[in-house]
């Protein structure tokens, strides 16, 4: 059963990555499906054991772009995943040079209670980092457990493999800007004093929440080109309803805030997907950033990931 149960959920994961928000499921499975999950619960609930669980390239050296994971501890259903929000904010950025503004920004994040609201004790909002003069902005969706832990984006095993990634195009992590559209970690049920396992995308009404956080930083780095790292942050930009799987406008030129959008996977897929085809589609989409930019490409850099 736990193989099976294993085999189900990477196949969601698949799915949502290539950008499939629905499947049809039947009464009979859902019954299973209930029946196993309440079984689960009441062996683990007397002891409440927490359980590990799988998380969310000068002229450089071709990358391998490998995975890693983080172990997080298990959790029970008891609280709403999501509460109704506000309207968005109204960001006002102050005169000055783009560290003031940013500072600003960044201060009017942390005061936000809506914002704080969806803290869980220890954890921290999330703003984007790196240089405020970039031409690339590196978008994702969410921080996850890592990210709300450091108050930084990008920093867990997808983090890496985004360094990396970046350090293929011949640059360094200080030199772009890399961000999200939310600036929390969106929550999922847990018992007090339990550690949230796994993460969730954000639902339309949060990210529309925090979207005016994103123009702000937008508005203060002014990069030449926005990337947006997988299927939510893409729709975040583009609109809930701007197409139904990421494979339909993944490598295509697109449109936000006056700044031309290339849309690629999250460096997540990755690590789900070791294969050099699945390394080659996401290269190809930087490649066109790279030229975009006018970044020097080197024959090597073109033959990243080439099927052999």
């Amino acid at each position: 059963m736990r193989a099976t149960l294993h085999a189900l959920t990477e196949e969601l994961r698949r799915l949502k990555t290539a950008g499939v928000s629905t499947v049809s499921v039947s009464e009979e499975s859902l019954a299973t499906l209930r029946k196993i999950v309440a079984d689960r619960a009441a062996a683990v609930a007397p002891a409440q054991a927490p359980a590990p669980a799988a998380t969310s390239a000068g002229e450089p050296a071709a990358p391998s772009w490998t995975p890693s994971s983080t172990p997080r501890a298990a959790s029970k259903p008891a609280k709403p995943a999501a509460a109704t929000l506000p309207p968005p904010p109204a960001v006002n950025l102050p005169d000055g040079d783009k560290q003031t503004r940013w500072d600003a920004l960044l201060a009017a994040v942390k005061d936000d209670s809506v914002c704080a609201k969806q803290l869980r004790p220890g954890k921290q909002v999330v703003l984007g980092v790196g240089s405020l003069d970039a031409r690339i902005f590196f978008c994702g969706e969410a921080p996850g457990a890592e990210e709300e832990l450091q108050g930084e984006p990008f920093v867990g095993p997808a983090g890496q493999l985004l360094t990396k990634m970046i350090a293929g195009m011949g640059l360094k992590r200080e030199d772009v800007y890399i961000g999200n559209i939310m600036n929390w970690r969106p929550q999922l049920p847990t018992i007090d004093g339990v550690e949230q396992v796994g993460n969730r995308p954000p639902t339309p009404e949060e990210m529309a929440y925090c979207l005016p956080y994103l123009r702000a930083q937008l508005e203060i780095v002014n990069p030449d080109v926005v990337v947006a790292l997988g299927s939510t942050a893409a729709k975040g930009l583009l609109g809930p309803e701007s197409f139904t799987t990421l494979g339909e406008i993944r490598g295509k030129w697109q449109t936000f805030a006056g700044k031309p959008v290339m849309v690629t996977y999250h460096p997540s897929y990755i690590l789900r997907n070791q294969s050099n085809r699945s390394k080659r589609m996401i290269w190809e989409d930087l490649l066109q950033v790279m030229e975009k930019t006018e970044l020097p490409i080197s024959d090597k850099q073109r033959g990243y990931f080439q099927s052999r």
